[in-house]
């Protein structure tokens, strides 16, 4: 074996080993994780007493906001476990009753889909509790119009996004196919 051989060996296998500077990051995103379940508890915990004084609105505006929360968290551990699995090392866990059907089978493509599939379920859910929020007293209405439109248009660029990407992917398997 030559000397740019070895070079070269160890050099790739650096490079592949260097996919473990990753793990910190997903340890960080498990902190992420609860950090939302606190703030979702907190949540929880503000309105589950006043459930007898709140109105039908509001109480849609809390329950938007907890699912918000839920879909925020559930995309973080879609991201978490298949970005862990894709890109540093699989996941040897017993493959029980508990180990979600999806684990081991989202690749980078259908992370890109969930991840935008969530963002635009994430950004209708803020629009619509902006909606309910209209015309609440103290509010400035041409600022209001003018938040409300961005919020529309933020919305639509993250549905044509999400349709463009799906595009891409189905054009791109039409042509692996071929």
């Amino acid at each position: 074996m030559s000397n740019r051989n070895k070079v070269e060996i160890t050099f790739e296998k650096t490079l592949f080993a260097s996919r473990w500077l990753m793990a910190p990051m997903y340890l960080g995103l498990s902190v992420a994780l609860a950090m939302l379940t606190v703030i979702f508890v907190r949540e929880l915990a503000n309105y589950a007493p006043q459930i007898m004084t709140l109105t039908a609105e509001k109480t849609i505006l809390v329950v938007l906001t907890l699912i918000d929360l839920t879909l925020a968290a559930n995309l973080l551990l879609i991201v978490l476990f298949s970005g862990y699995e894709n890109f540093v090392s699989k996941l040897e866990l017993d493959a029980g009753v508990d180990r979600p059907d999806w684990m081991g089978t989202v690749d980078f493509s259908a992370l890109k889909m969930k991840l935008i599939a969530s963002i635009v379920a994430i950004s209708a859910i803020d629009l619509l509790k902006r909606f309910f929020e209209i015309g609440e007293a103290g509010k400035d209405p041409v600022a209001e119009e003018r938040e409300l439109y961005w919020l529309v248009v933020v919305h639509l660029t993250f549905v044509a996004s999400g349709v463009l990407m799906a595009l891409m992917d189905w054009l791109s398997s039409k042509s692996v196919k071929h």
